[in-house]
């Protein structure tokens, strides 16, 4: 896997500017060891946050995790998303959608390169360590993450079930299709 959390703590450790992520972090929460699936901020929000299977670029299928990259983005306060199937398609495109100042930078995750993905990982996951320590810092925070932790979730759960339906609309439209070619070559 190209994407290596604890080489990923090392160097915000031996980063001036942000090795006071970790600090406070561990401050709060003890040494950061294992994975990132052992983290309290996983543990506790973000693998609330179950995949479904979207297309990725061919040539990185076996580099990234790519479940945990959709938890990641489904579970972080920065970003949108969406989910897109496409007309000729039974798997769909996970699409991010980022706002910086009047600028909106809309991607599918297909179409981005090794590094990119990569940089998700790693902005993710700090996002999700620095939210984490918010919530033990400041109880108004704490209180304002939970919230907005919960409608993220609410959200998640609406998009599947909405991507769930238009996939099971093509499928019975194509079976119809099927049936009604079926007929006709029978006539």
């Amino acid at each position: 896997m190209l994407f290596n959390f604890q080489k990923f703590i090392n160097d915000l450790r031996e980063n001036a500017e942000k090795k006071e992520v970790i600090e406070k972090y561990e401050k709060f929460f003890g040494t950061i060891e294992w994975e990132i699936q052992d983290q309290l901020w996983y543990t506790e929000y973000v693998w609330k946050f179950s995949s479904c299977d979207y297309i990725v670029p061919e040539e990185l299928k076996e580099d990234f995790d790519w479940v945990l990259l959709m938890q990641l983005v489904a579970a972080s306060f920065s970003s949108d998303w969406y989910i897109e199937v496409p007309e000729d398609k039974d798997i769909a495109e996970f699409v991010i959608s980022v706002q910086s100042g009047d600028q909106v930078v809309v991607k599918k995750i297909s179409e981005l390169r090794w590094f990119q993905i990569l940089r998700l990982y790693e902005i993710y996951a700090e996002e999700q360590m620095n939210l984490h320590v918010l919530t033990a810092e400041d109880e108004k925070e704490k209180e304002a993450i939970a919230q907005q932790r919960e409608a993220k979730q609410q959200r998640r759960t609406l998009v599947i079930q909405n991507m769930e339906k238009d996939i099971l609309v093509k499928q019975e439209s194509a079976e119809k299709e099927w049936k009604i070619d079926d007929l006709m070559s029978q006539l």
